[in-house]
């Protein structure tokens, strides 16, 4: 007999998100649905605004990505007015997209999907001269791996264990019989674990050397940046050299090693491989480093063929509501997007819960409206949007910054390159894709140097905003978790309308109106779950795609009751 397995919310994402499977007698998924249960509106904000402002509405639809929202909020306008700002805005642009995702990969492996592969418990068992010795066998130089270091860290986790909690390890699976490392491999992941939070703090630093702040930088506006005194200091320039050397070599020394650790480990783990989800992959170009290059190459590989890459026909995207809370159900290119809310609530229905009891909860209605995700499809298909669709792509045209790590990855583990087309794959292209930054990031910084020195000092393109006139543009890129586009429509020298089709929508939306399932929903089909009151092997496939669900600020009591529903029209003028 199936049965219905919640869980809700997935936590260590960004956002709330809700995951629901059927599963079999056997414990095997059979069915799948992804569900967002807070609604973005970001876009009925900004109808009515200044264009130049709504940047700086973008950033906040995500507190992680904010500056992939603010540079989309920007770009888009700036494609719409045909705006090209000068060559130091966009590589300073660049630069800061490399804190980035510096910043972004790293604390996804260690902070949010870690816990998935790494079994803290195991650790505290784990012979520290023994690991240290086993850090060896990943790289010639680890990091933070000497003996007394890693006698160190555990005997500070020991302390939370001692008085009787886990601290921001509490709440895990610990023990599960899929996780596969050593207790000495364990105890290397864990030190970088402690570690990375001390890196993350001088990857932002980065960012805010030419954004001001982080999150949420100032100093992009609608035609090039502001942070003209930053730019031109040798002392600002030569900080971020600096500090961009320290991530790097975190990158390098750690984060490499560890997924060649966890892809040994891993090889032959069932519920990781053969899970690729939607074949359909989709890239964009990024880090552009000089007058017309970029790191990263644009593409659409189709049915997982990769002996052939297709451009992209913007044309053929679209978004439809079937299965999504709002009113239009049909499929509208971003262009001609609507947004109307539609909610039509949650059903009751017998589900197991964590004590392995069945209980009466509120499920989603799978056979109606289910989530605030809308479906996004291109020529009527599903697409996979990040680092796996971006490394596969750029792999398979041939791009030397992408060829060269991949080709040493698949060497120092073994792995067929097919072993990439799955949850295992996902997670170490998103390493790949960190150190392929991490290695060719200061091309951008070089030639900005090498610019500014010729005696361009231009900052910032002129223009003007015809309100005769009628404008529509997009930016399309490739940001951390996948292709990110904004469209928006300008009429009367306002926004008329404005859409953004996040990487999360692409791979989180529901099923459409024929039924088509996107990457989330698609790659827990088939996986056999070991214990269905721990459902490790959905969580770790789900991490792997590091969701980045709408940011939203909601307030409940600790039973999840609903305390208060306000409306607000943000169109009203003082």
């Amino acid at each position: 007999m199936s049965q219905r397995l919640v869980i809700d919310p997935i936590t260590r994402i960004e956002g709330h998100l809700r995951i629901e499977v059927v599963v079999d007698d056997n414990g095997v998924v059979t069915d799948a649905y992804s569900g967002s249960t807070l609604w973005r509106g970001l876009e009925t904000i900004v109808k009515g605004r200044d264009p130049r402002d709504i940047g700086f509405f973008m950033q906040r639809i995500c507190g992680v990505c904010t500056f992939s929202h603010y540079n989309a909020g920007i770009s888009a306008v700036e494609n719409a007015l045909g705006i090209t700002p000068p060559l130091n805005a966009i590589l300073t642009r660049t630069l800061m997209n490399t804190a980035l995702f510096m910043h972004d990969h790293p604390v996804h492996f260690y902070q949010l999907h870690g816990l998935d592969w790494v079994d803290i418990v195991s650790a505290l068992s784990a012979d520290p001269h023994a690991a240290s010795q086993e850090a060896f066998r990943y790289t010639d130089l680890p990091y933070a791996c000497g003996e007394d270091q890693l006698k160190a860290v555990q005997q500070r986790v020991k302390a939370f264990v001692e008085k009787g909690a886990l601290g921001p390890f509490a709440n895990a699976y610990f023990g599960h019989s899929t996780y596969k490392l050593t207790p000495e491999q364990n105890l290397i992941a864990l030190s970088h674990y402690l570690e990375c939070l001390r890196i993350q703090r001088t990857a932002a630093q980065m960012m805010a050397i030419f954004g001001g702040k982080q999150p949420h930088p100032q100093t992009l506006t609608v035609g090039g940046v502001t942070c003209v005194m930053d730019i031109l200091s040798p002392a600002r320039l030569g900080e971020y050299m600096v500090k961009f050397q320290e991530v790097a070599d975190f990158i390098n020394r750690a984060y490499y090693p560890d997924l060649l650790m966890a892809g040994g480990a891993y090889a032959n783990e069932a519920s990781v491989l053969n899970d690729v989800g939607v074949a359909n992959l989709w890239t964009h170009q990024t880090f552009q480093y000089s007058r017309n290059d970029f790191l990263f190459q644009s593409g659409v590989i189709l049915d997982g063929d990769i002996s052939k890459v297709h451009e992209l026909d913007e044309s053929k995207i679209t978004e439809e509501a079937t299965h999504s809370w709002y009113k239009n159900d049909k499929p509208l290119h971003p262009y001609d997007g609507e947004q109307e809310p539609n909610y039509t609530g949650f059903k009751v229905e017998q589900t197991l819960n964590a004590k392995g009891e069945m209980e009466d909860t509120k499920v989603l209605n799978t056979e109606g409206k289910y989530t605030w995700i809308k479906a996004p499809r291109y020529d009527g298909k599903s697409l996979q949007v990040g680092p796996l669709s971006n490394i596969v792509v750029n792999y398979a045209k041939g791009n030397e910054f992408v060829t060269k790590v991949v080709d040493k990855f698949l060497a120092d583990t073994g792995l067929p390159l097919e072993a990439v087309f799955s949850t295992l794959g996902r997670t170490a292209c998103r390493m790949i894709e960190a150190k392929v930054v991490a290695d060719n990031g200061l091309l951008a910084f070089n030639n900005l140097i090498a610019n500014i020195k010729s005696g361009d000092t231009e900052t910032c393109a002129k223009y003007t905003i015809d309100k005769k006139k009628s404008y529509k543009g997009r930016y399309i890129g490739h940001v951390p978790r996948g292709s990110l586009s904004h469209w928006c429509r300008i009429e009367n020298g306002v926004i008329q309308n404005w859409q953004a089709v996040v990487p999360s929508t692409w791979n989180a939306s529901p099923k459409d109106a024929q039924g088509n399932m996107a990457s989330y929903e698609s790659c827990l089909i088939g996986l056999k779950i070991a214990d269905l009151t721990q459902p490790l092997e959905i969580i770790r496939k789900i991490h792997s795609y590091d969701p980045c669900i709408a940011c939203a600020v909601h307030v409940m009591d600790t039973k999840g009751n609903e305390l208060s529903s306000y409306k607000v029209n943000p169109n009203i003028k003082d």
